[in-house]
């Protein structure tokens, strides 16, 4: 962190213009695009300079509502997926899918370093790909694993292959939360919401993440006990169909856009009914 640049928002809000556009050099293609970008900035930051500070009569504005429920929506989608069951509970999963003890201790660390691996791919897929498409195909490959560990769980109940194959979705299941969904919702998150208001809708948006990690580990286990692994699984599947179509139905696309150019669209679009 020592050698990470400032934000060149906080630095023009500070006066120190010159270090704003160093940064923005470095991160745009070209001189001009940082200079576009550098002129954005100082204009929102003036426009902003004459408003109050984000307080909780601003959700009357129908524009800022809608940003702090795509913010809450977009955690709980990153939790539905079912990940932190799988993170928390490999092991289980693994033993009741037919592995001993030790063996679903082993197999787990697959499960960890799928999670490092699928991370490093992301950040390289995260600059080329637009984030609304790279969240869904990370969303359909993780309700595809799923309702693929709920299907075998069913059919192959005791073939010896069983343990196998649940693992091998495991890992697979984890490549596309750790390389698409979890990534591009933190980053969706912060690029959603304008200055004045980010510590807010942050603060909020990971609040319900959280809200939604406690409930998908405190249910995982009493499902699997109650309903088996079949079951539980079917029901991740439900949850995965239903933010893939919160996605496709509701986010706007960012990438390729500024803070400030995605203030305006938000604004634009605060009168109209219809999705984005």
């Amino acid at each position: 962190m020592l050698k990470t640049d400032e934000s060149p928002r906080w630095l023009v809000a500070r006066g120190r213009i010159s270090e704003a556009m160093n940064v923005l050099q470095k991160t745009r293609s070209t001189k001009e695009q940082a200079i576009a970008e550098l002129n954005e900035i100082q204009g929102l930051l003036s426009e902003e300079s004459h408003c109050k500070k984000f307080v909780l009569s601003d959700l009357k504005q129908p524009w800022i509502r809608r940003l702090l429920m795509l913010g809450i929506g977009l955690s709980i989608t990153q939790q539905i997926t079912g990940v932190n069951s799988i993170m928390f509970y490999g092991s289980q999963i693994l033993v009741q899918s037919g592995f001993s003890t030790q063996a679903a201790l082993i197999g787990n660390i697959g499960n960890g370093l799928i999670s490092v691996l699928g991370a490093g791919l992301g950040l390289y897929m995260v600059g080329k790909i637009g984030r609304r498409s790279m969240l869904t195909a990370g969303l359909v490959g993780t309700t595809s694993c799923m309702l693929g560990i709920a299907i075998i769980s069913n059919v192959m109940s005791t073939s010896a292959l069983l343990p196998y194959l649940v693992l091998s979705l495991t890992v697979t299941f984890l490549a596309f939360q750790q390389s698409c969904v979890s990534p591009i919702t933190w980053l969706m998150c912060s690029e959603i919401f304008p200055l004045r208001m980010r510590g807010t809708g942050m603060g909020l948006s990971v609040c319900f993440q959280w809200i939604g990690n406690f409930a998908v580990g405190f249910s995982f286990p009493i499902l699997l006990s109650k309903f088996g692994l079949s079951s539980t699984f079917f029901v991740f599947v439900g949850l995965g169909i239903c933010a893939i179509l919160f996605i496709r139905l509701f986010m706007p696309e960012t990438k390729d856009k500024t803070l400030e150019q995605l203030e305006e669209m938000f604004q634009e679009k605060a009168g109209e009914t219809s999705v984005f």
